[in-house]
């Protein structure tokens, strides 16, 4: 507890409190930096009753108060609240770049002569062809048909096609989807043979030298599963 005094009643306790020896000194009512408010010494103490309370100046307001006097008047500081703790950012991880995958085989096993019918040698290719497809995920399959030099070419175009069509058949009987599969024919355009290999006129002999031309290219686009 402490006591409000007015000017009056500031000047009898003061000299009460002479009297009775508790000050050392003159007591001063003039402010103090820290104990505005409060009846202090010549020491800055501030000056207390003999039952050992302070007493305040007529100025004082709780604004004032001090610990030492007024404590429960006192503004406590508030306890800082810990700063939250940051998570640290996860990244995501990367999703992996696709890249196009090319296998091209030249399948000059796939047909016989004047033939767009699969040989036994050729859907084992075929068969090799497509087990290396099966860590891709295809986003087409182009299979592109040709002829060698004997026929008309109409006649030899028309071959080309039904090639293509007969390996985009059997790949689908494999699992592969329809539109997964682009078909061209090339006739006898594209030949692999030199100008200066398999001369002369139709014979056994130069039927099979030109066995490389009766052939689909087969070419899968797409990327690693």
């Amino acid at each position: 507890m402490t006591y409000t005094l007015n000017k009056n009643q500031m000047a009898l306790a003061v000299s009460c409190a002479l009297a009775l020896g508790i000050l050392s000194g003159t007591a001063s009512a003039q402010s103090n930096p820290t104990k505005q408010g409060y009846v202090v010494d010549q020491r800055s103490e501030v000056a207390r009753s003999g039952t050992g309370l302070c007493w305040h100046t007529g100025y004082w307001t709780p604004a004032m108060a001090i610990e030492e006097c007024d404590p429960d008047l006192v503004k406590k500081p508030m306890a800082a609240e810990p700063a939250p703790q940051k998570l640290a950012a996860v990244a995501p991880a990367a999703a992996p770049k696709p890249a196009a995958e090319r296998i091209k085989l030249n399948a000059d096993t796939l047909f016989d002569f004047d033939k767009a019918v699969l040989r036994p040698a050729g859907k084992d290719a075929l068969d090799a062809f497509y087990a290396k497809t099966q860590d891709i995920n295809p986003e087409v399959i182009t299979a592109v048909g040709h002829a060698d030099r004997f026929g008309s070419d109409s006649y030899n175009q028309s071959l080309s096609e039904r090639r293509a069509m007969a390996v985009k058949s059997y790949l689908m009987g494999k699992g592969i989807a329809d539109n997964r599969i682009y078909t061209e024919g090339k006739g006898e355009a594209q030949p692999v043979t030199k100008a200066d290999e398999c001369k002369g006129a139709k014979s056994a002999k130069v039927v099979a030298c030109l066995q490389p031309d009766r052939r689909v290219d087969i070419e899968v686009i797409g990327t690693r599963k």
